[in-house]
């Protein structure tokens, strides 16, 4: 008798995101230093029940429908290169809000492919595992293996993994949902353009302190887009950086949802309750990145 196996799907976050371009295809060209929260949607297989998806959580609606979710199309990708796969009924408890900037629904495809490797006994490293990574969406390769990490081009470029010392931060979502290609065409790029300007440096992640700094000094191109697409955005943003102990605040991806960087751990839980209270209506959660 099989177990069940079971796997958290981390929010991704761009702690920076340059656009450096966009390429003939129509797609932008990136480069981001990608990190991930203590924050997650919890996935679990059993593979000894009829293959199948069971959505539930208090972001459970915002999944949508068997047809359309990550999670069985991971599924269906990965079977395309191994027709013999073992799967299961897919149980997945959604804490991460959708349309927020958070790799949400990549993290649960990417949590699901990590589940099938286990239960089949191939590594992360298979070529059919990350084909098939690649070819569910563009974030989907970084969320595979959940740890921090310069990403470049489309997402198709990874380095090495990254030892981030720990971050405290807080995580916040206005009741908005922001869709990536409205913000891309907000940054009004024509294809084949390329922007000027320093290449985003390496991460100098010694400690905490050095490593906020840095990020200091970098910046979200797709913050200033978001921000005319919904407004609310920049009232975050602007509620995170007058909490006590805030370093650094920014928006993560393509939006909705920002972070703020704290200097201690008690500074970040004391922000988030100050923030949920007088803001009830918003999505804030304290949370470690690294």
């Amino acid at each position: 008798m099989s177990p069940v196996l079971s796997t958290r799907a981390r929010a991704k976050l761009n702690l920076s995101l340059h656009v450096v371009g966009r390429r003939p295809d129509g797609y932008h060209a990136l480069e981001s230093l990608v990190a991930f929260a203590s924050v997650a949607d919890h996935l679990s297989l059993d593979p000894e029940k009829p293959e199948g998806l069971t959505v539930q959580g208090p972001f459970a609606q915002a999944a949508g429908d068997d047809h359309d979710n990550l999670v069985l199309k991971a599924v269906r990708q990965l079977r395309r290169f191994k027709p013999a796969l073992r799967s299961g009924h897919l149980t997945l408890t959604k804490y991460l809000p959708a349309q927020a900037g958070l790799g949400g629904g990549s993290a649960d495809a990417a949590a699901t492919l990590r589940l099938l490797a286990r239960l089949n006994g191939f590594s992360l490293d298979d070529p059919d595992l990350l084909e098939a990574a690649r070819l569910i969406g563009a974030d989907v390769p970084v969320c595979l293996r959940s740890k921090p990490v310069m990403m470049r081009g489309i997402g198709d470029q990874l380095g090495e993994p990254l030892a981030l010392p720990k971050l405290h931060a807080v995580l916040v979502k206005p009741p908005i949902g922001m869709a990536t290609p409205d913000v891309f065409r907000q940054l009004g790029l024509e294809k084949g353009a390329s922007l000027s300007g320093l290449a985003h440096p390496e991460p100098e992640p010694d400690t905490a302190a050095i490593l906020m700094g840095q990020l200091a000094g970098l910046r979200n191109d797709l913050q200033k887009p978001a921000i005319a697409v919904a407004p609310l955005i920049a009232g975050c943003l602007s509620a995170l950086s007058l909490q006590q102990g805030c370093v650094l605040a920014r928006m993560s991806g393509s939006g909705s949802a920002v972070f703020g960087l704290f200097q201690t751990a008690a500074d970040a839980r004391n922000a988030a309750t100050e923030l949920a209270r007088v803001h009830p209506d918003w999505w804030v959660k304290p949370t470690v990145i690294g």
